[in-house]
């Protein structure tokens, strides 16, 4: 996925831990149905954040410059609809509280957090490992500074234990006594003029070890903890860059089934290598808009795209229609559905659309991809990103437009580093210095690109009804529709390719359109494979309607834009009362829920609905009126 614009937090909002972004793997393409081109690595079915009216006001004209320059759905080939209901108008995300989504795991059940008890072992450990008490080892003013640098309170600090009695066994039981109380603690031991000291620090700190310390694991337990992982405004990735600096682990001993969206409140299940479910659970204690319950142990990780979907909970709030106009539309997309865009997240949002960089790949336009990423553009950007384009632009010099950067990480970063490295003449070594899936997301943004052109043409020429020449898939295999076939079919079989080497087209008149489409880009559909193999393009099938199951909605009244319209399973945990819904108030909003198939988007079933451009572009302006 592109670099998505952060969008800043509803006043009163709880704040979130900063931790930089990772990237996630990647796996290699193949040919499927209902997923997205090639295994994209991250399965953004969610929708990315669209500018509420609160958004606006907190970040001002900055932010709705930025998106002046930005794309509109009509740029990226999203222009139909599949009913002819009346839209209406209506904000989404004003609060990163109305997009709430559970993950569908592999048996088909809704991922939820409601236990956060710790399940039995079996065997316990040898006496040599068994846990000390704290009455022990700790005094209850060592626990209360313990307590206070495991929370972060003095992340850089430390808390020294004098060892009177001057043994290893009993350095032993003070050693075991922090880390299983405060498992965010390190410890060592250190000589200071002929005394003896643990010292705890904060494994996130800038003293923490580099050796992962080992503990013992029964061998009737599982070696991998599933667990279910609850985030409020923000992206897997960080939540797993956050769990791993605590336990001091690698971010890849964490595996899950898809990626969630950052602004929104999320349930998903993680699975990790043997860390225990004690050892997590107290992370509880001192996570901030994170939490994690549900363990177990089982033999096996978690694999991208196990998933069956998503279930969605979304609040459209100060909607416009009426009550027959919402029921008329949901109606729709519960018998028929929406047309299967990639979503706008697909493409980014700046005044360079990951598009162009990923055509400028495919035809091995080396110089114009460093181009692209790297030129000055228009629109606001952070200062430190202007500067660092700047720098480029006068000296063509990476390594002083690198100094430019505070966060070498960013994909500007890890290009500069690149051409510093390898040169300028060696581009394709550069740009490889760019994690994997980071750099793939360019090409699958301009197949994203051609696949939403020629559905738009599809439904354009032949509207709902399976045509000669379509394409359904038998298993994998891609099967062309006779006239006789394509009167007993429904739009819902039909597939649509992305360009790719290892797929077939429609055989009629819109089906030449993609040989068009590429050859009109500098491309030949007939050698889809690249000098170099990581961008060489399978291709895929992605049906060209998608029917969302589980649909239900309702029209709530409310007065406060503040009070969350969602009962979230923490809040569930925790007792507290749902929200009550009045029959009466100034405000109206839709809430609805439904389910989705995994590398669908939800913007784009909500975009169905309201009959609204959702690009990042459009919201802004519609909701910066509103405010106004």
């Amino acid at each position: 996925m592109a670099d998505s614009e952060h969008v800043p937090l509803q006043a009163g909002e709880k704040r979130v831990c900063p931790e930089n972004e990772e990237g996630t793997p990647s796996k290699k393409p193949r040919v499927e149905s209902d997923h997205e081109n090639g295994g994209q690595s991250r399965q953004d079915e969610e929708g990315e954040p669209q500018g509420g009216a609160s958004d606006v006001e907190e970040d001002g004209e900055t932010f709705a410059d930025m998106m002046k320059h930005g794309l509109t759905e009509s740029d990226v080939g999203i222009l139909k609809y599949v009913s002819d209901h009346e839209g209406f108008s209506g904000i989404l995300k004003e609060r990163y509280s109305d997009f709430v989504v559970h993950e569908i795991n592999k048996q088909g059940k809704i991922v939820q957090l409601d236990d956060l008890s710790i399940p039995a072992d079996q065997e316990e450990a040898p006496e040599a490992e068994q846990q000390p008490t704290e009455s022990d080892s700790l005094s209850e003013e060592q626990k209360k500074q313990l307590g206070e640098l495991q929370l972060f309170k003095n992340k850089e600090g430390n808390v020294s234990i004098e060892v009177m009695e001057d043994s290893k066994e009993k350095r032993t039981l003070v050693h075991k006594a922090i880390k299983t109380q405060f498992p965010g603690l390190e410890t060592k031991t250190e000589e200071r003029d002929g005394r003896k000291f643990i010292v705890a620090y904060h494994t996130a700190g800038k003293r923490a070890l580099a050796a992962p310390r080992k503990h013992f694991w029964p061998k009737n337990r599982g070696n991998f903890c599933h667990f279910v992982l609850y985030k409020e405004n923000k992206d897997t990735m960080d939540a797993i860059n956050v769990l791993s600096k605590f336990l001091r682990l690698r971010p890849q001993m964490f595996s899950y089934m898809g990626t969630k969206d950052k602004r929104a409140i999320t349930v998903q299940e993680i699975a990790v290598m043997k860390i225990t479910a004690e050892r997590l659970a107290h992370l509880n204690k001192c996570l901030m808009n994170l939490k994690v319950g549900n363990f177990c142990y089982k033999n096996h990780p978690l694999k991208l795209g196990e998933l069956q979907g998503n279930n969605f909970t979304v609040v459209i709030r100060n909607i416009s229609g009426t009550d027959e106009q919402v029921h008329q539309a949901m109606t729709s997309l519960k018998q028929t559905g929406f047309i299967n865009y990639f979503g706008m997240q697909r493409f980014g949002t700046t005044a360079v659309p990951t598009q162009q960089v990923g055509k400028a790949i495919l035809k091995n336009d080396w110089k114009q991809v460093v181009d692209l990423i790297l030129k000055p553009r228009p629109g606001a950007e952070k200062e430190f990103l202007v500067r660092c384009r700047e720098e480029w632009a006068k000296t063509q010099d990476p390594e002083a437009a690198l100094k430019k950067l505070p966060n070498k990480r960013c994909v500007e970063g890890q290009l500069l580093r690149g051409l510093s490295m390898y040169g300028k003449n060696n581009i394709v070594n550069a740009f490889g210095l760019i994690p994997r899936n980071n750099r793939l997301m360019y090409i699958h943004s301009y197949q994203s690109l051609v696949w939403n052109t020629m559905v738009s043409r599809r439904i354009e020429a032949y509207g709902l009804k399976p045509a000669e020449g379509d394409l359904v898939l038998k298993g994998t295999t891609a099967h062309v529709l006779s006239a006789e076939e394509a009167e007993n079919s429904s739009i819902h079989d039909i597939v649509m390719p992305l360009p790719g080497f290892d797929v077939i087209y429609p055989t009629h008149p819109v089906g030449e359109g993609y040989k068009e489409l590429l050859s009109a880009d500098g491309l030949d559909i007939n050698n889809m494979r690249h000098k170099v193999k990581d961008y060489s393009l399978a291709g895929a099938y992605r049906r060209v309607v998608i029917r969302p199951s589980d649909v239900s909605w309702e029209v709530i009244h409310y007065d406060d834009p503040k009070i969350s319209l969602v009962h979230t399973d923490f809040e569930k945990l925790e007792n507290k009362p749902a929200p009550v819904f009045k029959t009466e108030g100034k405000d109206r909003a839709l809430r609805m829920e439904f389910s989705l198939p995994p590398s669908t988007y939800a913007t784009m079933a909500i975009r169905e609905v309201l009959k609204l451009d959702t690009s990042i572009k459009k919201q802004t302006q519609l909701n910066t009126t509103w405010f106004n």
